[in-house]
């Protein structure tokens, strides 16, 4: 049903300017109120003038537009000009779309059946089985990746010596019978070598990826009905999953040297006037793809001067596999820019990459499944109001989700739209990425994602304007800003959020860390034990 446009015009004694508005209105008058003052250059001071006039043109109108409706209901019920029998159906369809109790009884899909038999597997004794057998497989698919990487760089450094030699040799000739045709030809050719390989390389992973997907979940679905039947478990044995001997490592071996520490701070908060919620905040300073990235302990043998070793799963993979199916899942904020799967999230690609996904879409899927849809939204006709009329890219503020099973420590991934305003120094809570985090905080909620990590300074990198008043003032609007939408989340209904995360850029100075954390406690209200005497 396409609702009316009502024209809105407002005129003070200095500003007039006239904007069309959908009735019934359903978002918030006053973020109405702060794009129009923006989009038509108006002085701050008009903005609570401006949401009063709003409020009472959109009140208005509405009042019109469903006493319309009505009444034109009412005089089509007494002209006998409404079906009962189309009023039925429209009910009838209503209750079987949106109540599972009503809805049409259908077979379970394939992916339905493995996410039930992966749920009920991985929360019984053959966990650990079904960990190791993962590890494997990742393991494999991690240094067919390596191997890919190093030959095309290999390749490319070989091109290189050879494009300058011949490209030096052509130069020389150029005045006899070497033309410019001919020197493009040379690039060309050096260039289809190098996509060739790249090609031929990735091809070989996909294939590689693509039979661990099958024989795992084939693994999987045997392994249940075994179980059922006699509580035995097969022995995972595949090509695909080598077994590398087993060592032992020293016990003076310190793995500090491996780990390097990095600073982190954690508080126990209650919001809430009446009713007080518990939450959980953590505060470090660390790499975003640390929680991203699947450890390998590759660095044992160059460490310990061993050819070989066994590695096994990090504890936080338990965990993730655990709450995959489950109301508490893990999310992570990863800012990115207006266009989907660009070179900024390049990095977090090629994480996704190195190993193989076996429940979602695999992340170049998920990516051009949502470009799709954000390009027939960008250019249809009912995209809102509030977008720029001929801009066909994502705008500050506006996120989009994909889903994982093969990340460390996170399920779900918020990719946020930022610019260049954001390491200015002036930006406040009516920024397009801090409402966007408002909003992720609500889909977070209604989505039973129970654990939220965020980028304290709305960025992961270190820049030069980063000063230590800079990262201060940051930090307090962000901590100010989602302590108002944790407070706004009671409203919300759906999970709530047990624990957030705040992650500052990996390398930040001790000085700031340690006044960010002392700044935490005053903005929340943190819980301190009473001690009795």
């Amino acid at each position: 049903m396409t609702h009316p446009r009502k024209s809105f015009i407002y005129i003070n004694d200095e500003y007039a300017f006239e904007s069309h508005i959908v009735i019934p209105f359903e978002d918030s008058v006053a973020e109405l109120a702060h794009i129009l003052i923006i989009k038509h250059n108006l002085p701050i001071y008009v903005e609570e003038e401006l949401t009063r006039s709003l409020s009472d043109f959109i009140s208005a109108r509405s009042i019109e537009y469903f006493s319309k409706e009505t009444s034109e209901l009412i005089n089509n019920a007494k002209q006998n000009k409404i079906s009962i029998d189309d009023v039925t159906r429209e009910w009838e369809k209503l209750m079987k779309e949106e109540m599972s109790e009503y809805g049409e009884r259908r077979c379970a899909s394939d992916e339905e059946l493995f996410a039930t038999a992966y749920h009920k597997m991985v929360h019984s004794p053959a966990l650990e089985t079904m960990l190791q057998l993962e590890h494997m497989y990742s393991k494999t698919v991690r240094q067919k990746t390596d191997e890919k990487k190093r030959l095309i760089q290999e390749l490319s450094e070989r091109q290189v010596l050879k494009q300058s030699e011949e490209m030096n040799n052509a130069v020389d000739r150029l005045e006899t019978d070497m033309t410019e045709s001919k020197i493009n030809d040379l690039v060309a050719r050096h260039y289809e070598a190098h996509s060739l390989l790249q090609g031929k390389l990735t091809s070989e992973l996909d294939t590689i990826k693509e039979a661990q997907r099958r024989e795992y979940r084939e693994w999987l679905m045997q392994m249940l009905e075994q179980n059922q039947a006699d509580s035995s478990l097969p022995t995972p044995n595949s090509p695909l999953t080598p077994v590398p001997p087993e060592i032992i490592i020293p016990k003076h071996f310190d793995r500090g040297i491996i780990d390097a520490p990095i600073l982190e701070e954690s508080f126990t908060i209650h919001l809430g006037s009446q009713l007080k919620q518990m939450h959980n905040i953590r505060i470090l300073s660390a790499s975003v793809m640390d929680l991203c990235a699947i450890e390998d302990s590759k660095q044992l043998p160059a460490i310990l001067n061993f050819n070989c070793f066994r590695s096994e799963p990090t504890p936080q993979l338990l965990q993730t596999a655990l709450a995959l199916y489950s109301n508490d899942l893990s999310g992570l904020v990863l800012m990115a820019d207006n266009k989907i799967g660009s070179r900024v999230t390049q990095e977090f690609q090629e994480v996704c990459q190195r190993t193989t996904e076996f429940h979602f879409p695999h992340i170049e899927d998920q990516l051009d499944k949502i470009s799709n849809i954000a390009q027939q939204y960008l250019k249809s006709d009912h995209k809102s109001e509030n977008r720029s009329a001929h801009s066909e890219l994502l705008q500050p503020g506006d996120f989009y989700m994909t889903r994982h099973s093969n990340l460390a420590q996170v399920h779900v991934i918020f990719h946020m739209v930022s610019d260049d305003s954001l390491r200015g120094s002036d930006i406040n809570s009516r920024h397009p990425v801090v409402l966007g985090l408002r909003n992720i905080l609500k889909t977070a909620c209604s989505n039973d994602i129970t654990s939220l990590t965020i980028p304290l300074l709305l960025q992961y990198d270190m820049t030069e304007e980063m000063t230590i008043s800079w990262c201060e003032k940051r930090a307090e609007l962000v901590f100010k800003c989602v302590k108002g939408f944790m407070i706004e989340m009671a409203s919300w209904g759906g999970s709530d959020l047990k624990n957030l995360q705040f992650m500052l850029p990996l390398g930040i100075s001790n000085q700031v860390f340690q006044s960010l954390t002392e700044m935490l406690p005053r903005i929340f209200k943190v819980s301190n034990p009473k001690i009795l005497k």
